[in-house]
């Protein structure tokens, strides 16, 4: 079967050990099903991959992709739950919790095999391609909104850097929640993207926002970890869940962090019970995820190129 693959790893040159050809067909262990992939998005978890993090030189060559709507076997249309390990369900007792591509071969093929028990029904009012955008980077932010940063209706967020994945879900999601919700770029026409979106006020980073919020969610690091806090109500909740510009900010803010009781929350995918929820209130709201391009797989190359060099808004689609 054709699929998008990393041979070996890069740190600084990723896309060297991408490839595009044939794998074998999964294999399905009992408790296990293969699901027929119509779509798949990408993730940085993917290029992260690709740089050598998460995953080691023996199990290469490893299909990429987390992210994957399509037909089970009995040709019901699904999306798949990338979390292998979380329930045990398909998977021994002691299996310790991974994502597809650190243990498991991933979605950029034209099969995947997972656990039974990590297959949803995708709702009819999702495309594939829609529902392809879920699993990763949109549930992220819903966990990060609803589960670690408790909001609700009314209160307001400060989502850092409009334009990525888990940005543009938490803006859409929170929007279309009735939170207050501002954002920051660098980019002029990704601020007026975000607003369109449905937030409030989008401003440069670091800019002073109309009053300090909530909570916040953060997934650029040491960039903007200072202006997080700094944006902060007293007594409000950080959530972060990636470090794109890097982990280690050079003020960490600890005297505003303890005077002003602030909290600040570790945050990592989210549950099966958390996506199911996620399907249903995008099916309930009409909220869709923010589609920057879809691609054909054998195009994927170009897809990762596009996310490497921060050049989009919203997900990059790969269609089988």
């Amino acid at each position: 079967m054709f699929a998008a693959y990393a041979v070996r790893t890069d740190r600084d040159q990723p896309l060297d050990g991408l490839e595009l050809g044939q794998r074998p067909e999964p294999e399905a262990p009992p408790g296990w099903t293969v699901v027929n992939v119509k779509a798949a998005s990408l993730n940085h978890h993917d290029l992260w991959s690709l740089r050598g993090v998460g995953i080691s030189d023996e199990v290469l060559p490893m299909i990429l992709g987390c992210d994957a709507a399509g037909l089970d076997e009995d040709g019901n249309e699904v999306v798949v739950h990338s979390v292998i390990g979380q329930s045990g369900h398909g998977v021994g007792p002691r299996e310790p919790r991974s994502i597809l591509t650190e243990r498991y071969q991933g979605t950029f093929a034209e099969r995947v095999a997972v656990p039974a028990w990590n297959v949803l029904p995708k709702p009819k009012g999702l495309s594939f391609e829609e529902a392809a955008c879920l699993p990763t980077a949109w549930l992220t932010a819903y966990r990060m909104l609803f589960t670690n940063a408790g909001v609700r209706p009314g209160r307001s967020v400060l989502v850092q850097g409009a334009g990525g994945g888990v940005a543009t879900a938490a803006i859409a999601l929170g929007a279309a929640a009735g939170l207050r919700v501002f954002a920051t770029s660098r980019d002029e026409a990704k601020r007026r993207r975000a607003v369109e979106l449905g937030a409030e006020g989008a401003y440069e980073p670091g800019a002073r926002l109309p009053h300090r919020v909530d909570a916040v969610i953060e997934t650029v690091g040491a960039a903007t970890w200072s202006h997080s806090v700094k944006s902060l109500k007293p007594g409000g909740t950080l959530v972060i869940s990636g470090a794109t510009s890097g982990s280690n900010p050079p003020a960490a803010e600890l005297n505003r962090i303890f005077f002003l009781e602030l909290k600040v929350v570790g945050s990592t995918m989210g549950t099966k019970d958390e996506l199911a929820d996620l399907l249903s209130f995008c099916a309930a709201t009409g909220v869709r995820p923010v589609i920057d391009s879809v691609l054909p797989l054998d195009r994927a190359r170009e897809g990762f190129e596009k996310m490497a060099g921060g050049d989009l808004f919203g997900k990059v689609v790969l269609t089988v």
